[in-house]
């Protein structure tokens, strides 16, 4: 971050969404995310059945996040932590060993089999398969102000996955 030149973001062609090149990206977020939930139905079913065996509760955990331009959208994942994991109100960056995580969120966490649901988030147009992933409104107040240019990331749909998912784990930090 230390090296970030606002030359990069103004030059790069990263963030330029064409109407030729939005439409392509939706009709393959469409497709893609249909053959998906058709491949992972059998996973969605177990994991849906582990939860509830586990435990009580939601087997979906809803949470507001920040999407395209700004707008607030309900990201959807299979419930990894325990019930009232945050029932003081106040959001926390997952850690590694966890004490909110179940033995089950665990495992579907470690496989990211927690994200799937948002495949139907993909569907409805609020993300995409492949973009910045999307935070929650707290956090993005906190990197807004240590993080240059952070607000760019929200001039494309946010990612079922993407770059640091791909190099990182779950992030625990602004770090």
């Amino acid at each position: 971050i230390d090296s970030l030149k606002a030359s990069w973001l103004v030059y790069g062609h990263g963030f330029v969404q064409g109407v030729v090149r939005t439409a392509i990206k939706r009709a393959f977020d469409l497709v893609m995310s249909l053959v998906l939930l058709a491949i992972f139905a059998p996973v969605m079913v177990l994991t849906v059945l582990a939860i509830r065996l586990e435990s009580r509760g939601p087997i979906i955990y809803r949470q507001e996040r920040v999407g395209l331009r700004g707008r607030p959208f309900m990201c959807l994942k299979f419930r990894s932590m325990c019930v009232d994991a945050e029932k003081d109100g106040v959001a926390r960056w997952a850690a590694k060993n966890d004490v909110r995580i179940t033995q089950v969120g665990a495992f579907i966490r470690k496989c990211r089999i927690d994200e799937l649901p948002q495949l139907f988030s993909v569907l409805r147009g609020e993300m995409s398969l492949v973009g910045p992933r999307p935070e929650r409104p707290s956090f993005v107040e906190q990197l807004r102000a240590e993080i240059p240019f952070y607000d760019i990331r929200h001039s494309v749909k946010p990612g079922l996955t993407g770059w640091a998912q791909v190099r990182y784990t779950y992030g625990a930090s602004v770090e």
